[in-house]
């Protein structure tokens, strides 16, 4: 028995899972997934029925990769039917054939990883000691990105038969997902051509009481936010949970995606009465932002 305890004490302690069971396609797992960026973290990589290296294919990276596949294995037993949602697409013709790298989050350092770093430095040095203390001390998305850009990205590029262009590259993701897929594209916009941020967490910190974050992304957004015309962002929000608090900060935000030369064709935010923040609300609507960010 005590050596049964220790076996799962190091499975858990190492990130092994096991692989999440898929209705549709087939996952391959790179475990503990090595940078000199972050902490390990495994990558659950999906490829389609039929995937061939006789073709090429589109590439949609998501956070949060734990929480993609497979109710059965996530902490809550709920996930967001990519495979289900993707699969359909594709055979709709919605959508061009693609791959999913489902990159986990860091544990205890998620916030950290996932909040966007240089939207930090248009706050007071005192908020910004108060964010560090709150995100284990550091801030880490640059570094983030470095993993997903420099290390992750040509590991997929030189392992599996994708178009490696900015043109069929896409990131998603939800909540503090959300945030770190709104700095991808602005941070990266000659990688990223899209990026779909679904119930943004705008509020970045709700640690922090009445503070200056939202008004932080919406300085960053102004400065920042790639052309345009090369470039297409989603962004929604429900209306119940922690969902609630988001929308007069979408609202602000929409004014500056406008200012910018953001239309329709390229932008837009929806709301979903009723929907609350979790992966159940967010695969009931998945289908609706993937389509919009990776129209064919």
């Amino acid at each position: 028995m005590r050596f049964l305890m220790f076996l799962f004490l190091f499975a858990s302690l190492s990130g092994y899972a096991q692989l999440p069971e898929v209705s549709s396609g087939t996952i391959k797992r790179f475990e503990n997934f090595d940078s000199k960026f972050i902490v390990p973290r495994n990558v659950d990589v999906w490829l389609p029925d039929g995937y061939s290296t006789d073709k090429k294919y589109a590439v949609l990276y998501m956070h949060d990769g734990q929480m993609l596949y497979d109710a059965t294995k996530s902490w809550n037993k709920q996930e967001w039917m990519v495979d289900e949602v993707v699969s359909k697409l594709i055979k709709e013709g919605t959508i061009e054939d693609c791959i999913v790298v489902g990159v986990w989050n860091g544990g205890k350092y998620r916030h950290s990883d996932y909040f966007p770093e240089k939207a930090a430095n248009y706050l007071s040095e005192e908020l910004q000691k108060q964010l560090k203390d709150t995100l284990m001390g550091d801030l880490r998305a640059d570094e983030y990105l470095k993993f997903l850009t420099k290390e992750l990205k040509p590991f997929i590029d030189k392992n599996f038969s994708v178009k490696t262009d900015k043109a069929n590259t896409y990131i998603a993701g939800s909540s503090m997902g959300g945030l770190i897929s709104m700095y991808a594209i602005c941070e990266y916009p000659e990688v990223f051509e899209a990026a779909a941020c679904i119930s943004t967490h705008w509020p970045g910190d709700t640690k922090i009481a009445d503070s200056k974050i939202p008004h932080a992304f919406y300085k960053y957004l102004n400065d920042h936010l790639p052309d345009p015309s090369s470039h297409k962002i989603y962004f929604d929000y429900g209306t119940e949970t922690l969902d609630r608090l988001y929308e007069p900060f979408q609202l602000e935000v929409d004014k500056t995606m406008k200012q910018k030369g953001y239309t329709k064709e390229n932008w837009i935010t929806l709301k979903f009465e009723g929907e609350n923040h979790s992966e159940d609300s967010w695969c009931k609507r998945l289908h609706i932002p993937i389509s919009f960010i990776m129209k064919k």
